[in-house]
Order: C-alpha cells, then structure tokens, then sequence
C-alpha cells in the first residue's frame, strides 16, 4: 500500500499525519490503535485539536483571518521571501492600504474573569462608556476553555493590536460587557517544546 507520512501538526503538539488510500483507512486505523493500547492511546476530535491549535496560536484560514489579512497582520511576515527580486503577491503586499498603519492585527485575550469564554465573532470596543453606536476596533475570532491552562482564552484582530499589549479593552454580550487584556496570541508551550519533542 501506497503511504505518506508527514511530519506536520495541525495542534501544536508532536504529530504525524498518515496519508492512505481512503478504502485502507479504516483498517490503518485499527491497527494504529492496537499498537498504541500500551502507551495509552487516546483518539480525539475536532473541538480538541481546535483547543490545542488555539493554544499555540496557531490560525485557522477563514476563521482567524478574512480577505483583507495578510500574512504580517497575523504574525506571519516572517514567512515572506522579502530578499526574492519577484514572488506571487507581492505588488499587492506593497499596496498603500496594506502596509498602513492602523491595520487589524491578531492577538490573543484573556478575559479579566478566566471562566468567561468570549462568543467568537463578539465585537471588541476601547471604551465601554462610550454611547451607542460604539466605535469597533476589532473581534474576537477563535475562543474556548483551555484545560491546559485552567482558563478561556481567545485571538483576536484588534485595530493595531500589537501595539497594545497589555491594555484593558472590552467586548459587549448579551450577559453584558467583558473586560479583556490584550496578550500574545501564544498561550502555551512558547518554547515549541512539546512540537519539538523526540
């Protein structure tokens, strides 16, 4: 049989992604399970690999980003070939609006009460005193409990947000308005130990 074996992860921790003809994945299955029973092996969903991606600030395209993000508002400007005389998109990053100041930037939250997990998509504003219609500077895009961490946590695009680390901001519910620190996006295991283990 006809395999792929990458070594990639989706969740930040150590992982493998095996790649089979569909028709052998349910037997690969079985065996992959069989053989791990002695170091405990324990099969988990979506939700769970969405908690530990978020964790280590991983993105999900489409969720954490729209198509007004580019890979610098997400962290990611060091992925760019910069020193590359031409690449694919690279007029379009040079744009005006692209390299202005103010642009959304993400960034994570952690909510003054740790058991508050924030409603994805929940505006965020600087002033909660402020009168209605309020003056959005962001939304939170990815936010769950983190068990690792004993507390919610989320990311966010927050209008200059990097520039804001460590400040207070608010995010209206329908339960009522919540107070946010603006912090890292990288919630656990900064070091990348637990994806660079042998």
């Amino acid at each position: 049989m006809q395999t792929r074996l990458f070594r990639v992860s989706f969740s930040g921790e150590l992982g493998f992604e095996i790649n089979v003809p569909s028709h052998y994945g349910k037997a690969l299955w079985k065996i992959l399970f069989d053989a791990g029973r002695r170091f405990d092996i324990t099969p988990y969903g979506t939700e769970a690999m969405h908690v530990l991606r978020a964790e280590k600030g991983f993105i999900i395209v489409g969720q954490d980003t729209d198509g007004t993000v580019t890979p610098d508002d997400v962290g990611l400007g060091w992925a760019i070939g910069k020193k590359k005389k031409d690449f694919v998109g690279k007029r379009s990053l040079a744009r005006p609006d692209l390299v202005a100041s103010g642009r959304k930037q993400l960034v994570g939250l952690l909510t003054g009460d740790p058991d508050i997990v924030l409603e994805e998509g929940a505006q965020i504003v600087a002033d909660a005193a402020q009168p209605i219609p309020m003056d959005m500077i962001g939304h939170v895009t990815s936010s769950y409990w983190s068990p690792a961490l004993g507390r919610s946590i989320a990311m966010a695009l927050v209008k200059d947000g990097r520039a804001l680390m460590g400040t207070k901001l608010f995010v209206p519910m329908a339960d009522g308005v919540h107070e946010v620190r603006v912090a890292s996006s990288l919630f656990y295991d900064a070091k990348g130990e637990r994806l660079n283990a042998e």
